[in-house]
C-alpha cells in the first residue's frame, strides 16, 4: 500500500504539505479565513495551486467551506473533540486489536524500537512531539492492522485533524510521561499477541488523551 508521507515530487504536493503542517501546528490559527491571494504570495505559488491544496485540505477535514464565507481552517472546539475522539477511540482500539493479530515479529520489533527512540524526548518531561507518519506511534499501529478500509478512514480521513488537536493541546505538560507509559503497555499487549487487551488499553489511552485536551480547550475558551 502506498504510504501517505512519501517525499513530495511536485510543487502542488510541496505546497499542500507545507500548508497542512502550518494548519496542524497552529502557524495558521484554527478558524482563520483562507485567502487564495494571500496564500499564493506567502508560499510563492499560483492561486491554482493554493486552490488545489485547499480542496485537498477540505477532504482531510482541516478546512471547511461555508456559503458567503469561503474557506476557513476548522475551529477546534470541545464538542468537535468529543465527536472526533469517540470515532478515534473505537477505530484505533480496533486497529490495536488487529495489529496484535497481524503485525509481523519484525513490525513489532520496529515499533518497540520506535518507543525507545521516543524515550529520550519523554524523559525530560516537557513534551512528546511525534512527527507525522511512520515515526508516529499511532500511525504505525494503524498500518499494522493490515486492514485497508480501516487505514483509509484513519490515515486518509481523520489523521491530520486528530493530529491538529494533539499537537496544539496534547503534547506537553504532566500528561507526557503517562502517555508514554500507556504507549508502552499497548505495545507490550501487541507483542504478547493479546488483541483484547491491546484494544482495551488503546481505547483507555485515547479516552485519557481526550480528557486532557478537553481540559486545555476549556481553559483556552474561558481565557
Amino acid at each position: 500500500m502506498e504510504l501517505a508521507f512519501e517525499s513530495p515530487v511536485t510543487q502542488a504536493d510541496r505546497t499542500f504539505i507545507k500548508l497542512r503542517n502550518d494548519i496542524v501546528e497552529g502557524v495558521i490559527p484554527s478558524g482563520s479565513k483562507l485567502s487564495e491571494t494571500e496564500l499564493s504570495t506567502k508560499y510563492d505559488v499560483s492561486r491554482a495551486i493554493i486552490r488545489e491544496a485547499i480542496n485537498r485540505l477540505t477532504a482531510s477535514h482541516l478546512v471547511e467551506r461555508k456559503a458567503n464565507v469561503g474557506a476557513r481552517v476548522v475551529t477546534l472546539t470541545p464538542q468537535g473533540l468529543i465527536e472526533l475522539y469517540q470515532v478515534r477511540e473505537a477505530l484505533e482500539g480496533m486497529a490495536a486489536r488487529l495489529a496484535a493479530q497481524n503485525m509481523s515479529d519484525h513490525d513489532i520489533s520496529a515499533l518497540q524500537g520506535l518507543l525507545k527512540d521516543h524515550f529520550d524526548e519523554v524523559k525530560g518531561g516537557e513534551s512528546y512531539y511525534q512527527e507525522a507518519g511512520d515515526v508516529d506511534f499511532h500511525y504505525r499501529i494503524v498500518l499494522g492492522s493490515k486492514n485497508t478500509h480501516l487505514i483509509t478512514v484513519l490515515i486518509d480521513g481523520i489523521y491530520h485533524l486528530v493530529r491538529m488537536y494533539r499537537v496544539q493541546f496534547g503534547m506537553a505538560g504532566p500528561r507526557v510521561t503517562t502517555a508514554y507509559d500507556e504507549h508502552r503497555h499497548v505495545v507490550q499487549a501487541i507483542a504478547n499477541r493479546d488483541g483484547e487487551l491491546a484494544e482495551m488499553l488503546m481505547r483507555r489511552h485515547i479516552l485519557y488523551s481526550k480528557n486532557n485536551i478537553e481540559r486545555k480547550l476549556l481553559i483556552t475558551s474561558q481565557s
